[in-house]
């Protein structure tokens, strides 16, 4: 399958994710206010650590291997056999150490202790939490790009519903709980449609180790469990710096911002997901990988470019229609944000090889290194240029990555 079908595949299930995204933009904006998408993000950046360390951080490498080992149906079942044992031991071990400290994780998280009960339901549930997301891997693997599109669509769904009626009916502590629970109802569809193929089986999931599987998967848990931490960590600190000085509106105009970028770079960054990571995975010369990317850019930068620009020209409309008249103040956020966002997906583009290609030490450098260097510039320009500050630091760490990544690629050969 080409860049450009699975782009237009991938595009559907994008789209209807947008769609819903906006939708419940407006809904959060109206009944949990600047301070309550600040909290939001912060549950949400818990929970992509939690379930990373649940799972072992395998899915990355599911992928992978399930595509480099398209042929070979034995050692794909090694893999899912490995990576399905890992990810039920690993999520009943954590769903009850998060049961347990739930008020502890409240406090740090959230600023709350009375919150303690979001993270019951979230624990309640992350075993199927954590086997949504290796199901969806499996499917990226296999290439099953139109079930893969039809579970995406049925988790928007899923999270349009849950969110909206939780958040009318229980403000910010319904948002929340349905921010826990709406991925693990979205397993019972995944199921059923990775069960209704010819190449999959229940039994595929559960059962012995295999030794050389496990090893394989090992290369992409150090990465993912990098990632896992640094990048959410991160955020979680930037949004407790901008709280704590500039207030926690000012915290929820950045998570607002954050949230709309993900939101309108969604096609971009999915299509690289599902594509890039297992093509890449196949591709075994420089020169195949360098015209991989290059065709990437042909297609992928002209339109973040376009998308870019109109946010930026129609920014007053897009904060009174996505959100309310009480986030006006981030409209100071755009213009370096969509310079960053920019510079975010070219050098994605880039990386993506260092996961397909286990570059191991690097990939964990990159990711310690940029979300700190990230936080420090933050912690600088905003006491310079107060809230405006967050984007800037957002554009010069991508200036610096996009740089960094072209030096690293040269030396391993692929740009000469």
């Amino acid at each position: 399958m080409t860049l450009i079908k699975t782009s237009l595949l991938n595009g559907i299930a994008v789209a209807i994710k947008m769609l819903t995204l906006l939708g419940l933009n407006k809904i959060l904006a109206i009944y949990v206010g600047p301070s309550g998408y600040a909290a939001l993000g912060q549950f949400q950046n818990a929970i992509q650590m939690i379930t990373t360390f649940a799972s072992g951080a395998i899915n990355t490498g599911v992928t992978k291997y399930t595509a480099e080992y398209y042929g070979d149906e034995t050692r794909q079942h090694a893999i899912w056999r490995t990576a399905g044992t890992i990810a039920l031991t690993g999520s009943l071990l954590v769903a009850v150490l998060v049961a347990t400290f739930n008020q502890a994780l409240a406090g740090w998280v959230l600023k709350d202790e009375s919150l303690g009960s979001v993270f019951i339901w979230f624990a309640a549930t992350l075993v199927l939490f954590v086997f949504n997301t290796l199901l969806l891997a499996i499917l990226n693997g296999k290439k099953e790009i139109r079930r893969y599109v039809i579970a995406n669509i049925a988790g928007s769904l899923f999270a349009l519903a849950v969110t909206s009626v939780m958040a009318i009916q229980l403000g910010l502590y319904g948002a929340l709980i349905a921010l826990a629970i709406y991925q693990s109802l979205t397993f019972f569809v995944t199921f059923a449609l990775i069960y209704k193929t010819s190449w999959f089986r229940l039994s595929y999931l559960f059962g012995s180790i295999d030794r050389q599987a496990a090893k394989n998967l090992g290369k992409y848990t150090a990465m993912a469990l990098t990632s896992a931490v640094c990048v959410p960590v991160s955020h979680i600190l930037i949004r407790n710096h901008l709280g704590d000085t500039l207030g926690w509106d000012a915290a929820g105009y950045w998570e607002a911002m954050w949230r709309l970028s993900s939101a309108y770079l969604m096609l971009i960054s999915t299509t690289l997901g599902v594509y890039y990571l297992p093509k890449l995975s196949e591709l075994q010369t420089p020169a195949d990988i360098k015209n991989e990317i290059l065709q990437g850019y042909k297609i992928i930068l002209p339109v973040a470019t376009v998308l870019g620009l109109i946010i930026y020209l129609k920014r007053d409309l897009i904060i009174h229609i996505l959100f309310s008249a009480e986030f006006t103040p981030m409209e100071s956020l755009f213009a370096w944000q969509m310079v960053g966002d920019f510079l975010m997906i070219a050098s994605w583009i880039m990386g993506y090889v260092l996961a397909a290609k286990a570059y191991i030490f690097i990939h964990m450098t990159f990711q310690v290194f940029f979300p700190a260097f990230f936080f420090f510039l933050v912690m600088q320009f905003t006491e310079k240029y107060g809230i405006e500050g967050a984007a800037i630091a957002h554009a010069a760490t991508y200036s610096l990555h996009i740089v960094t990544m072209f030096f690293v690629l040269k030396m391993k050969g692929v740009f000469k």
